[in-house]
């Protein structure tokens, strides 16, 4: 696939991998509108330049990740393969006028309409813009606080062989709560879905500062921006990923890992 210009609009909340120390999942589209999923990239132990943000185009790399059978994902070259970080589309004032271009292109509205694509054979969308017909909550519940041992023993054993001091990262905390939306689609099909976007939790831990280590008004204060804000006041959609592991087996293979919230706007040209 050579040089590809991605423009970036998913990463993941940072996991512990066995075998690549800590992973992030990253997303978006390519130049011609169509989806691609990056993994692994081991976004925090890239230089500072190579940090990416959300609806910035980069360029970099890639080749075709062979061990996932779906078709979107792809992966860098190596882990050393250079990032190019090239512009960035600005808010509009809220409006989101660029983005929606891009973003905006397909999006679905029927979830066993996605689910059936997710597994039918030659098709296997795995990545797809979502636009629930009602959000009904926005729900927390408390999982594991700690890595378990066996993955921090694998992170701790990869990192402390790193040739150079600067490669090091210290490991990333767990999230002790996931967040899902309970929504519903065209057909008035209920269903309860986690998101794992990075900024979720990076909210959740600025607001667990801010509240002197209070979890409820953490948890609290990222529902009002998630449901109070995002669902009651913006154009809400979706960014829908599978995990490869439940791709073919799960029911509903998809988690929200990413959302789309510009203002609502009466009227847009989208080409």
């Amino acid at each position: 696939m050579a040089l590809t210009k991605v423009l970036i609009t998913v990463k993941t909340y940072p996991t512990i991998s066995k075998k690549y120390e800590e992973l992030v999942c990253t997303a978006g589209f390519k130049e011609d509108g169509t989806w691609i999923r990056l993994y692994p990239i081991q976004f925090r132990k890239k230089s500072y330049h190579e940090q990416y943000s959300k609806y910035e185009w980069i360029e970099l790399d890639l080749v075709k990740n062979t061990r996932d059978p779906r078709p979107e994902s792809y992966r860098p070259i190596s882990h050393d393969a250079p990032i190019k970080v090239l512009d960035r589309i600005p808010p509009d004032g809220d409006a989101w006028t660029e983005r929606r271009k891009i973003v905006l292109h397909k999006v679905y509205t029927n979830l066993n309409k996605l689910i059936s694509e997710a597994k039918t054979k030659g098709v296997c969308t795995s990545l797809a813009v979502f636009k629930p017909t009602k959000i009904v909550d926005f729900i927390w519940e408390e999982v594991d606080r700690e890595w378990s041992p066996e993955k921090l023993a694998q992170f701790q054993q990869l990192n402390i062989f790193q040739r150079v001091e600067e490669q090091r990262v210290e490991v990333v905390k767990k999230m002790p709560y996931k967040f899902s939306f309970v929504y519903q689609d065209d057909e008035g099909q209920s269903s309860t879905t986690m998101i794992e976007d990075w900024e979720t939790g990076e909210l959740y831990w600025n607001c667990f500062k801010r509240y002197d280590g209070n979890e409820l008004k953490a948890c609290s204060d990222v529902k009002k921006k998630y449901f109070d804000d995002f669902a009651k006041t913006k154009d809400l959609h979706f960014f829908l990923g599978t995990s490869q592991v439940h791709h073919f087996t799960g029911r509903n293979p998809f988690l929200i890992i990413g959302t789309f919230h510009p203002k609502h706007i009466s009227q847009l040209p989208l080409f």
